[in-house]
């Protein structure tokens, strides 16, 4: 069935923006100087919690630091991150701008559901895509805008309520187990594209895994309950 919408989680997704993400939190904590050095291998453990200041809150608890201000530190880091994009030739992940590209002429109405600020997404989208996001997005759903984040269905219940679309009717893109969760909570299809730190999630219950949206056909990745079979025939024509 022809999807009447695309929702796009962004971080991991859309791009390949952890990385940056991780220097520009080390580069913070430098900054307010604290000693907190944010590595490789630890930070896709912390990943598992959704939300920057989240995220920061839960480190400071587990090392016992105290009397940080969160957002301020929080608000710091996307400043710093923000300019480092701007530094940066990032581009979107293979596939996504012609998927975009794609929908965008079909008139396949497309929003973003994350839990990132909406200052990163606008910066992502600016550097990547060129213009503001509501140019290409009709509902773009923030981490400001919910009281759960993710692997709660909240972001994408606002979304779908946005739309005014089943959520049956819509597919969404993501790239952790958290997101999955969050978009099947929400009864959205989903279609799975892991990303440098996601690699060795559980994505059991996503209707597709891909390793990005420009693999071929042959190349589809079969793992959890995605199998070759499943591939739907518009999402095929679609890339």
């Amino acid at each position: 069935m022809r999807p009447a919408a695309l929702i796009f989680d962004v971080d991991g997704t859309l791009a390949e923006t952890e990385e940056l993400h991780r220097r520009a939190f080390n580069a913070a904590f430098k900054e307010a100087g604290l000693n907190w050095v944010w590595d490789c291998s630890s930070y896709g453990d912390f990943l598992r919690t959704t939300g920057g200041k989240e995220r920061i809150a839960a480190y400071a608890n587990s090392v016992g630091t105290k009397a940080i201000d969160i957002s301020t530190l929080h608000r710091r880091k996307t400043e710093i991150y923000r300019a480092m994009m701007a530094s940066t030739k990032l581009e979107l992940r293979p596939g996504v701008k012609r998927l975009i590209d794609i929908a965008y002429k079909q008139s396949i109405r497309m929003a973003i559901a994350t839990t990132t600020t909406r200052s990163n997404v606008d910066a992502l989208i600016a550097a990547t895509l060129g213009g503001r996001v509501e140019n290409w997005f009709s509902s773009v759903r923030c981490g400001e805008d919910v009281t759960h984040k993710k692997p709660h269905p909240e972001v994408y219940e606002r979304v779908l309520r946005d739309l005014s679309i089943p959520p049956d009717q819509c597919w969404a893109f993501e790239d952790s187990r958290m997101g999955l969760q969050a978009a099947l909570a929400a009864g959205v299809p989903t279609v799975v594209t892991p990303s440098l730190y996601t690699q060795t999630d559980d994505f059991s219950g996503a209707t597709l895994i891909l390793r990005d949206l420009a693999t071929p056909y042959s190349a589809v990745v079969s793992r959890g309950q995605a199998q070759l079979a499943a591939v739907p025939g518009p999402l095929l024509a679609l890339l």
